[in-house]
């Protein structure tokens, strides 16, 4: 059985070596094209097309240079990258997770960019997103793709309800979702029970998950118990719909805001072509963006999300000067802006929200909240501290165990994560 399992395990990894390497094994011949190999995580369905006619477009431009594109699933990338790096056969380019930076920078598997052709435009990009594609000084993704959450609303259910501007702190979101239960009759705010989307909670309470300045774990302190008894008081009381601990419940709740059975919720841009589809926002305009309402400290925050693009450190310099030169194409205002109008995504780069990416609601709206988006601190382990939130705050909205219980099965997943930082 385990002879089995190795023989199995040995014939994948030479696959994903063969598909991955853009190095020696490119099949590159002596002074014909450089061939170099990016591995896109984006949706194979929705965004993939618009990469694909990028690529086309960057080799038309660059005849010494050929891509050879590969969709790899968002949900298996890192794991498949982190092999692949380790064995040296890692593709000469990453559509990388910003969380994901710290840590493969950590292993020497990014070339740090700073003062490369790929980074020639830094002051272009928004420098919360700069500073998010940095670890220890050092800058190694180029911003791709940004996202944040925001308080996501329908118009037109507000308007009926007489409310007439968006909630600014949470106890205006709980008075708001009781007014739209009385006056229309659906609920008026269905919350997340996912690590990510509570969040914004915690910023709301000036804290976060750990303190990577004072490697400290936060996550059970009086502050963040705070935001999360907000959090947990918005799954009970009028206009308020319980909390969902189903495996579907991110469908559940996505299909339940784009066709009108619930008036808010929380939610990212990755979403805006999905909104559109939905029978409560044929008309675009409808579609209201707010940012997340304020915690008790008056603050409001939420997760920096989104993609950079990082070059292989492990490519020899013939593919890595074609990786820059790439990277540098692939960000550039004009392709920010092809992406931002075909998918429907934030640019990362101010001079490419033009006139015409701005008349998308959606894009708009969401660019309006990005100033409350907070970068992520530059811990490598970062990312996976919401891993054992996930586990606990299902039970905890579910009223499978108490808040405290909850909070204190996380502190201790998460001190395992980060061993050096004290509780």
């Amino acid at each position: 059985m385990r002879r089995g399992i190795a023989a199995t395990a040995l014939v994948a990894s030479l696959a994903l070596t063969a598909t991955a390497c853009g190095g020696s094994d490119s099949g590159d011949s002596a002074g014909g094209p450089v061939t170099i190999t990016w591995w896109d995580t984006s949706n194979a369905t929705n965004e993939a097309p618009t990469y694909k006619a990028l690529v086309k477009d960057f080799e038309k431009a660059n005849k010494d240079i050929k891509v050879k594109y590969v969709n790899v699933p968002f949900d298996q990338a890192q794991n498949k990258f982190d092999t692949a790096a380790g064995a040296k056969g890692a593709p000469d380019v990453l559509r990388s997770e910003v969380g994901w930076t710290p840590a493969f920078a950590k292993k020497g598997f990014f070339l740090p960019l700073d003062g490369t052709e790929a980074l020639a435009d830094k002051d272009e990009f928004q420098a919360s997103l700069i500073e998010q594609a940095q670890y220890e000084g050092k800058t190694y993704g180029v911003p791709f793709t940004t996202d944040t959450l925001a308080l996501v609303y329908n118009k037109q259910l507000f308007e009926k309800a007489g409310i007439k501007e968006a909630p600014k702190t949470w106890d205006d979101l709980k008075k708001a979702a009781a007014t739209v239960k009385d006056k229309t009759g659906v609920d008026g705010y269905w919350g997340s029970t996912q690590a990510y989307y509570a969040q914004t909670f915690l910023y709301g309470e000036g804290t976060d998950t750990v303190d990577a300045d004072a490697k400290k774990v936060t996550v059970a302190s009086p502050e963040a118990k705070k935001g999360y008894e907000t959090w947990l008081g918005l799954f009970d009381g009028k206009g308020l719909h319980k909390a969902d601990t189903t495996a579907d419940a991110y469908a559940h709740i996505q299909d339940a805001f784009v066709n009108g059975k619930v008036a808010a919720i929380i939610q990212g841009p990755w979403e805006i072509t999905n909104f559109y589809k939905g029978s409560a926002f044929k008309d675009k305009t409808n579609l209201g963006i707010a940012t997340v309402p304020a915690g008790s400290s008056g603050k409001a925050g939420a997760p920096t999300g989104g993609h950079n693009l990082s070059v292989y450190a492990g490519s020899d310099k013939a593919h890595q000067e074609a990786a820059l030169k790439f990277v540098n194409f692939m960000t550039s205002a004009k392709a920010q802006e092809t992406i931002a109008l075909k998918n429907s995504t934030l640019p990362t780069r101010d001079d490419a929200y033009t006139a015409e990416v701005k008349a998308d609601p959606g894009i708009a709206g969401y660019q309006a909240v990005l100033p409350a988006a907070q970068p992520r601190p530059a811990l490598p382990e970062y990312s996976s501290l919401w891993g054992p939130l996930d586990t606990e705050l299902p039970k905890i909205a579910g009223g499978k165990e108490s808040l405290d219980k909850g909070l204190g099965s996380a502190e201790v997943a998460i001190a395992k994560l980060v061993p050096d930082f004290s509780k």
